[in-house]
């Protein structure tokens, strides 16, 4: 197979690295990376899509080939989905795309699906171990509490979410990344179930990791401490790894509230899931896609506590 199109996007106040696969008549389809990937971590799905839809990768601010603007407020949800804006108009101005977003990129795309400013510009979105964090804020507040019976998976989510913390902390995150990034590529293939011949992670590893940590920085507390009504009427896949070790399945609940149309799709794999089984995530994606183009989805699934 040929390697995907590229192109350069401007966007808010930097340019975007985008990359684009089948023909551009189909139904446009758009990935979001997450932390501390780029776009060739959806490669593999891609490739699997290409011949179904249009397909468009971007590295997003900060990561890959893209520019990486200085200061916090350059990675606040605003810029993101300011730079989700610019994307959508250069690839897909006249037609409602498929999103679909992976840990911080499935985190910043609910604040584009929950919000107005791309109301009507986004036909489905499939959420992949990246939760909304005013959802999350708003579950913290009800479930973790003395008795509730979600109170142990919340307190084991805390737990895995060390990091969080970690990246807060001034110059050890960057010089962690700088000592360790090399040993990356192992981590994937051995406890993510990545194969061996999966040309990943890309070069710029250790400088995306360092950037990206301020994602976490702009975006956690407020969202977390302050959270907001944030419902949406886009039709919502959840593809949820149940051997996550970020994301547990205890983040989706509740998400049935905010939402009109909700399929949950779990899946027995972990975090990187389209690196382990990406012909199972393109599958999942061109089903539920073709399901909005053809009219066929009404029936939501409510159910509360899936896993």
């Amino acid at each position: 197979m040929t390697g995907p199109a590229a192109h350069r996007i401007a966007a808010d106040g930097v340019e975007l690295a985008a990359y684009q696969w089948g023909p551009s008549t189909a139904p446009p389809v758009v990935l979001v990376h997450g932390y501390p990937d780029t776009s060739a971590v959806w490669r593999p799905v891609a490739e699997r899509l290409a011949d179904r839809f249009h397909v468009t990768a971007f590295d997003v601010r900060g990561a890959g080939a893209s520019h990486r603007p200085r200061g916090l407020r350059a990675y606040r949800m605003s810029r993101l989905e300011a730079d989700l804006e610019a994307v959508l108009d250069a690839v897909s101005p006249d037609r409602p795309v498929h999103l679909v977003g992976h840990d911080w990129g499935s985190i910043h795309s609910w604040e584009s699906v929950t919000g107005t400013r791309l109301a009507g510009r986004i036909a489905s979105f499939t959420s992949i171990s990246g939760p909304c964090l005013d959802h999350v804020g708003h579950l913290i507040r009800a479930r973790l509490r003395p008795r509730h019976p979600d109170l142990p998976k919340m307190l084991r989510q805390a737990a895995r979410s060390w990091y969080i913390a970690y990246f807060h902390f001034p110059l050890l995150p960057a010089l962690t990344w700088r000592a360790l990034g090399h040993r990356w590529r192992t981590f994937l293939t051995g406890s993510q179930g990545m194969p061996g011949h999966t040309r990943y992670p890309a070069p710029t590893l250790a400088r995306d990791a360092v950037s990206g940590t301020a994602l976490y920085r702009a975006n956690m507390l407020p969202r977390l401490l302050r959270p907001r009504d944030r419902p949406t009427t886009v039709p919502v896949q959840l593809i949820i790894p149940t051997r996550d070790f970020c994301v547990t399945p205890v983040l989706s609940y509740g998400v049935e509230h905010w939402t009109g149309q909700l399929q949950r799709r779990p899946i027995d794999a972990g975090h990187w899931v389209q690196l382990s089984h990406p012909e199972e995530i393109a599958s999942r994606i061109a089903e539920f896609a073709h399901r909005i183009e053809d009219g066929s989805l009404h029936s939501p699934d409510h159910t509360a506590h899936p896993i």
